[in-house]
């Protein structure tokens, strides 16, 4: 074994702590990175994958690894989402490697080429497969992050490793499509001269590799699609989803399936510059009202038969943001409120604003609106919303006020993270670490009891991940050992998801009253000792307390019947009856 994985007695040193005083983490070497039983655990399998030679897997595999090291220390691979924690992008990498390694041993590459040359090609499909996986989110340290030195200066990972302790944090406003392309400036300080020439020797390959590292996984082949899935895999593992299930999932991203159903919609099916249009195209931007686009967005999508959709308009607008495709406000928000006006007509609405050339490209777009879109700025109206709610189209003219029957939804899900998004960007997400799903697949049992469709609803959104835990924006948490169910969150996005349910009942708006009422029926929720059904939890984090209001089941497992119950949520406390 190398020198790595040998004296596995000896205890790995404690993982590096920030020093409060001065607020700086250390610089460790890529020896002391790599000891933890963690990663020393990983490495050893990704040599076990590749099985190579003691002296060739220290050059092609260990070398690039210990750069790598060296260079993103303890950085995060996120700010909250995946891997969030010091050292997550390192743990994100050799995670990435070990998985895309062992889902190429089921290829035989380059496709449709002779058995001799697949023979003499599979050391170096090998590596470039584990190369791209390790480098897809290097850009990341090079624009989502500032990294200060103790002395006051910046460093930029193209200067070479750090050599100073140092801090960092997160870009605001940052372009989150921009870390795919940044990638080019960083990578030939992890692959050296000998590797570049080497793999610039096989054209399809050396091809591949580079359209991996430029972002543009369409073009990259079953490189880019195996690199996706070990990345699916890896941050389903680490933020409680179910890896097996992300294996499973279609190879085109969800990113590809918003960009194409938005294509679809603008292009086949919404009326623009007009009154009572979905979007209103300027020379510079097109204008798309954000709650009609939407539910047709996801109706369309849903009617393709493409699952992983959100279920909710905040999560779709996060999507939207997350991957680049929406224009962010000035506050960093996805939604904009503009006033519309042609001729003695205006009306107010909230907006998605996307470039022009994601719909069209380089294809002949419609006409420009011969009127106005402004931001809206009305001195009656000083609190216009920028944010994730989207009330109906307001005539500016009228006296009435927008905000006066509000979305009920919308303003939980306000409230909701509120409370919520502040305490847990800063805190340790241990939370999410948690243990993962078996493999076991359960599909959405149709019942002709409502209480039962809806709990196996969230069954299914559990498992396929749909639904999230222990999150700054979940519905579902783990507290004193069982499951807790927020209200009215979560009955909110089953309703919206099934509109039909309005067909069922007597009074529109009150149809997650009626949901509710049905899943207390299935008696599989603790009461409180006064005799009530709901559970208050109080909620504390860094810098904020509040409290949520749920049900508590009494046996958790029936919602994690294929695999572990994850810990429970630190921020979250069982407020006594």
């Amino acid at each position: 074994m190398l020198s790595l994985f040998r004296h596995k007695k000896r205890r790995p040193p404690p993982p590096p702590t920030v020093n409060v005083a001065e607020g700086y983490l250390p610089i460790e070497s890529a020896h002391s990175l790599l000891a933890a039983e963690h990663r020393r655990q990983l490495l050893d399998r990704i040599w076990q994958y590749t099985a190579l030679s003691h002296a060739q897997f220290i050059q092609l595999y260990l070398n690039p690894i210990h750069r790598y090291a060296e260079q993103v220390q303890q950085l995060p691979a996120s700010e909250t989402h995946h891997h969030a924690y010091l050292g997550g992008m390192l743990d994100h990498g050799l995670e990435l490697v070990a998985c895309s390694l062992k889902l190429r041993q089921s290829y035989l590459l380059p496709s449709g080429a002779a058995p001799e040359d697949q023979a003499a090609q599979t050391d170096a499909w090998s590596a470039g497969i584990a190369y791209g996986a390790l480098l897809h989110d290097i850009g990341k340290i090079a624009v989502d992050l500032q990294v200060e030195r103790q002395d006051g200066r910046p460093w930029h990972p193209w200067q070479g490793p750090l050599d100073q302790p140092y801090r960092f944090r997160y870009v605001k406003g940052r372009d989150y499509h921009l870390h795919g392309a940044a990638a080019g400036l960083l990578y030939t300080h992890i692959l050296d001269r000998p590797i570049l020439d080497w793999l610039s020797g096989f054209p399809l390959l050396w091809a591949s590799l580079l359209y991996v590292l430029a972002g543009q996984y369409e073009r990259a082949g079953v490189l880019g699609e195996l690199v996706i899935q070990a990345d699916r895999v890896s941050t389903a593992q680490n933020i409680g989803g179910n890896p097996n299930k992300a294996l499973q999932a279609p190879i085109h991203s969800l990113q590809h399936h918003l960009i194409s159903g938005l294509r679809h919609l603008v292009q086949h099916e919404l009326k623009l510059n007009q009154p009572g249009a979905a979007g209103w195209l300027t020379q510079d931007a097109l204008w798309l009202v954000s709650k009609t686009v939407t539910d047709k967005l996801r109706a369309y999508l849903l009617s393709q038969a493409i699952e992983g959709i959100p279920s909710s308009n905040i999560a779709v607008f996060d999507e939207l943001q997350s991957h680049g495709l929406v224009e962010s406000t000035p506050e960093g928000k996805a939604i904009w409120t503009a006033l519309v006006a042609q001729g003695n007509w205006e009306q107010t609405f909230t907006f998605l604003r996307f470039q022009p050339a994601l719909i069209w490209g380089n294809k002949d777009r419609p006409e420009a609106f011969n009127g106005t879109v402004s931001i809206a700025v009305d001195e009656n109206q000083p609190n216009a919303p920028v944010s994730p709610v989207t009330p109906k189209a307001v005539n500016t003219k009228s006296t009435q006020n927008p905000s006066s029957q509000p979305d009920l939804m919308a303003l939980e899900d306000a409230d909701y993270l509120s409370t919520l998004l502040d305490m847990f960007e800063l805190g340790e997400h241990g939370a999410n670490d948690a243990p993962s799903e078996s493999a076991d697949d359960t599909s959405t049992l149709q019942s002709d009891n409502p209480g039962q469709a809806f709990l196996n609803w969230v069954k299914e959104g559990i498992l396929s991940h749909k639904l999230i835990i222990n999150d700054s924006k979940a519905k579902i948490h783990t507290v004193g050992g069982t499951v807790f169910l927020v209200t009215p969150g979560l009955f909110h996005r089953y309703v919206q998801e099934f509109p039909a349910i309005s067909l069922g009942t007597d009074s529109a708006g009150e149809e997650w009253r009626w949901v509710q009422k049905q899943f207390e029926k299935l008696k599989i929720h603790q009461k409180r000792d006064d005799g009530l059904n709901i559970w208050i939890c109080q909620v504390e984090g860094l810098r904020k307390k509040g409290t949520l209001k749920g049900y508590l089941l009494k046996n958790p497992a029936i919602l994690f019947e294929a695999g572990p119950i994850p810990t429970d949520n630190p921020f979250l406390k069982i407020e006594k009856a």
